[in-house]
C-alpha cells in the first residue's frame, strides 16, 4: 500500500504541472527576464532567505531530527501552480509569479538533491547514514515536474481550445485528488503509507508551520520593501515565498527518502498554508493602502 499511495502521489504532481503547462503561453517566456531586479530578488528570497528562517525555526522547535530535516525539505519546495492563483486574487503581478515558478521548478531540480544531503548531514547525527541520491533524485523530479509541465505546455500548443477546457477540467479535479492523498497520508499509519499522524504532532507542529508560513510572507515582502521593489511585485514575492510545493515535499521525504515523519511538517503546512496566505496577503494590502494615505 506504501508504494501504492507514492505512485498516485507521483501522478497527481505530474498531472499539477501539466496543468501548469497547460496554463502557460509564448507570452509568459517573453516576460520571463522583463524584471530581472525582482526575478532576482524573488529567487533569492526562496532559495536563500526561506531555507534560513526555516533553519531557525527548525533549531528554536525542539522537535524530533527528522521533523527538523522535514521543515527544511518543505524550504526548498517553494512556490507552485496555487501561489500564481492566489498572486492573481491579491492583485500581485501575475508574470512574475509565472516566471518566479518556471525558474524556481528548473533550479529545483539541482537545488533539492544538494540542500537535502545537507541537511540530512547537519540535523540527522544518529551515526544512520541518510542520503538522497543526486542524480537519481534530480532525474525524478524532472520526471514528475520539468516533463509534465512541458508536455502540457505542447499540448496547449498543438490542440489550443481543447487544451484550455482540459485545463478548467483539471483544476477542479486535481485539488480533490490532492486532497485525498493529503488526508489519506494524514490518517493512515506508516505502515500503509500514512505518516501515523498525531494529535501531540498536529498540536506541536501547527504553532511552528503557522510561524512559518507568516514569516515567509514577511521575509519575501521585506526583501521585495529593501529592493524598492512597487507593491504588486513585493507582494507576488511575498505569496510566492509563502505558499510551498507540499506535494513536492512529501515526494522527497515520503517517497525518496521513505521516512514518514518527515513528510508531517508539509502536511499540518497544507492545513493552514492558503488561508494564512490569503490573510497576511490582505494584512499587507491594508497596510500598504493606509501607508500610502499617511504619505500623501
Amino acid at each position: 500500500m506504501t508504494i501504492d499511495i507514492n505512485i498516485l502521489l507521483n501522478v497527481v504532481l505530474g498531472m499539477i504541472m501539466f496543468g501548469l503547462g497547460l496554463s502557460l503561453t509564448k507570452e509568459d517566456f517573453k516576460h520571463l527576464f522583463d524584471q530581472p531586479r525582482a526575478l532576482s530578488i524573488g529567487l533569492a528570497s526562496q532559495m536563500l532567505l526561506l531555507p534560513l528562517l526555516a533553519w531557525i525555526i527548525a533549531k528554536q522547535s525542539a522537535l524530533s531530527a527528522e521533523m527538523q530535516v522535514g521543515i527544511m525539505i518543505l524550504s526548498v519546495c517553494p512556490g507552485g501552480i496555487t501561489s500564481n492563483l492566489v498572486s492573481y486574487y491579491v492583485k500581485g503581478n501575475v508574470a512574475l509569479a509565472i516566471s518566479l515558478t518556471v525558474c524556481n521548478a528548473l533550479l529545483s531540480l539541482f537545488s533539492i538533491p544538494i540542500m537535502v544531503n545537507i541537511f540530512l548531514q547537519h540535523f540527522m547525527n544518529s551515526g544512520r547514514m541518510i542520503e538522497l541520491p543526486f542524480w537519481g533524485t534530480l532525474f525524478d523530479i524532472f520526471i514528475v515536474t520539468v516533463m509534465p509541465a512541458i508536455l502540457g505546455m505542447l499540448a496547449r500548443y498543438q490542440f489550443g481550445k481543447h487544451a484550455i477546457k482540459m485545463e478548467k477540467s483539471l483544476n477542479v479535479i486535481l485539488p480533490i485528488l490532492l486532497l485525498m492523498v493529503f488526508a489519506f497520508k494524514f490518517l493512515a499509519g506508516s505502515d500503509k503509507g500514512g505518516t501515523a499522524m498525531t494529535s501531540q504532532d498536529l498540536r506541536v507542529l501547527s504553532i511552528w508551520m503557522i510561524a512559518l508560513n507568516i514569516g515567509s510572507m514577511i521575509t519575501g515582502y521585506v526583501a521585495g520593501v529593501l529592493g524598492k521593489l512597487s507593491f504588486k511585485n513585493r507582494i507576488t514575492i511575498a505569496v510566492e515565498v509563502g505558499l510551498h510545493n507540499t506535494a513536492l515535499a512529501l515526494l522527497i521525504a515520503g517517497d525518496k527518502l521513505e521516512i514518514p515523519v518527515m513528510e508531517k511538517p508539509a502536511l499540518v503546512y497544507a492545513l493552514y498554508s492558503f488561508a494564512i496566505t490569503f490573510l497576511v496577503a490582505w494584512a499587507l494590502m491594508k497596510l500598504d493602502t493606509a501607508w500610502k494615505k499617511e504619505t500623501r
